[in-house]
């Protein structure tokens, strides 16, 4: 006899099915998995026997194989616990109910109660797709399922509970369906709060507007940390299919809070120059998310780049470019998203102080070429926007005058995203920085004397392909800023000042 539940798995951020099959047939008492099961999910079979016993139930003496189909895919992970043990419930006569339209997630502990699992978000999401009725759920998932529109969702607290309402005995309550919470936050932090940069605060405002990447340079203590953590107060609303995205990426990782349902704020990731190249693009023998797919739809701040590993910083230049990263490993092949938007801050020497003018550089020139090459050409490259944080004066310091807030800088901000959105309505991009270069002319218009500009910025500063695009991309969120439909002279004036730092230190 073979009694069948359905459950689910994961890869990446993608869920699929698995049937969860199982057979009991006399001979010596043994219980084994198959269908290619990882360690966890091998010692599902001593949890699931010790919480049935727990809980009152008795648990079938014979030899009991069970199966994960497809068989061809790693089975990771405790979440196989709850449609195994109902199998076997089913299989031993102990529970008679239809659970043919049902999903069972979950892991046990030797109690009986259900413990909560990652990647309940995609899951759930791929239960509705296949056209499931019901979804059973670690009670502590119960927000973050409770999404999904389209499928009823059942909070699950033990495995008594389970069976008495699949029993028909007592129903347990299905969550109700939360509205994402669009609320703005209130930031602790703000631009008002920074005194001078008029400069770098207006690259950041573009860089906002356009999703570009930004490098900072200046001595220590002129606020490009401070910069850098008020970046997030000025970013425009998320999408509704952003949060998702970003949500299943922070479910599978493990990483979302208690009773959060969806991730509406943009991430903000700030990883120690000590991270590996793993940490920052995710892998492991099974493979996780690293910091720039945290970071996705959101910020990824590099502080103190150049004390950074190099395999650190190169691992970055493909998923800069394609806002992706692929992992290849034994057991197969995951890609996670990763369009972020990455801010990265540096000092120009070993001492801070090279070409600042506030103190003497105690450098060797031998030491700052060293430390600025740390940096390769093609990573720069990738940087849409070079701005220098010089030091701030004592006048800025002292001053009276209110600077701008974040709250003004957001709407303009805002105001630019609603053209992009617009423009880029029937393409899957939202911002000016991801434009398909095969698309540039259509959108990027100049108006003559802007064009005659560029060809001179292009021939006189040895551009490369990628940062003529570059310039071309910033120019067209700077008319985007103004609402301005062409691109003017004073818009690529200004993306070309955006590009002339790296002349100075690093005379590229």
């Amino acid at each position: 006899m073979v009694e069948r539940c359905i459950g689910m798995g994961i890869t990446g951020i993608l869920s699929y099915k698995v049937t969860v099959e199982a057979d009991i047939s006399q001979g010596v008492p043994a219980f084994d998995i198959v269908g290619l099961p990882d360690a966890a999910v091998k010692e599902s079979k001593d949890r699931v026997r010790a919480a049935m016993r727990n809980s009152g139930f008795e648990f079938p003496l014979g030899r009991i194989t069970v199966n994960l189909a497809p068989a061809d895919i790693k089975k990771v992970g405790p979440l196989y616990d709850l449609p195994i043990l109902v199998t076997i419930l089913k299989l031993s006569d102990q529970l008679r109910a239809n659970i043919d339209d049902s999903v069972f997630i979950g892991e046990i502990t030797l109690s009986g109660a259900v413990n909560s699992v990652n990647g309940i978000l995609p899951m759930t999401l791929e239960a509705q797709r296949l056209g499931f009725k019901n979804i059973f759920v670690p009670y502590h998932n119960r927000s973050e399922a409770a999404v999904v529109k389209g499928i009823d969702v059942y909070p699950v607290k033990n495995i008594s509970q389970l069976h008495a309402h699949l029993s028909g005995q007592k129903l347990i309550k299905k969550a109700e369906t939360e509205e994402p919470n669009r609320k703005k936050e209130n930031f602790a932090v703000d631009f008002s709060q920074v005194k001078g940069q008029y400069k770098a605060k207006r690259a950041l405002e573009i860089a906002a507007a356009g999703s570009h990447n930004v490098l900072l340079v200046g001595p220590p203590g002129s606020g490009k940390s401070m910069l850098a953590k008020r970046f997030p107060t000025i970013l425009p609303d998320m999408t509704f299919e952003e949060t998702i995205e970003t949500t299943k990426i922070h479910s599978v990782s493990g990483n979302l809070p208690n009773g959060v349902s969806l991730i509406t704020q943009r991430p903000f990731r700030s990883p120690h120059h000590t991270v590996s190249a793993m940490g920052l693009a995710g892998g492991g023998t099974t493979p996780k998310p690293g910091e720039i797919s945290l970071a996705h739809n959101g910020v990824l701040f590099l502080d103190e780049l150049p004390e950074f590993s190099k395999a650190a910083m190169e691992v970055l230049r493909q998923p800069l470019e394609d806002g992706v990263v692929t992992i290849s490993r034994v057991s197969g092949t995951i890609t996670y998203p990763c369009s972020v938007t990455m801010i990265c801050a540096m000092n120009p020497c070993p001492c801070g102080y090279y070409g600042t003018g506030v103190r003497k550089c105690t450098c060797s020139p031998r030491e700052v070429i060293k430390y600025l090459n740390r940096i390769s050409g093609p990573l720069l490259d990738r940087i849409d926007i070079h701005i220098e944080v010089p030091a701030v004066s004592y006048c800025d310091l002292s001053s009276e005058k209110k600077s701008e807030s974040s709250k003004e800088i957001r709407e303009r901000v805002n105001k630019a995203r609603d053209i992009q959105n617009e423009r880029y309505k029937n393409l899957p991009i939202t911002s000016n920085a991801h434009i398909p270069a095969g698309d540039l002319q259509e959108f990027c218009k100049l108006d003559e004397k802007a064009d005659k500009m560029l060809e001179n910025a292009f021939k006189k500063m040895g551009l490369s392909l990628r940062a003529y695009s570059k310039v071309l991309k910033v120019a067209r969120t700077i008319a985007d800023l103004e609402g301005s439909d062409i691109i003017t002279t004073k818009h690529i004036a200004e993306a070309i000042q955006y590009r002339s730092l790296d002349r100075k230190y690093w005379n590229r």
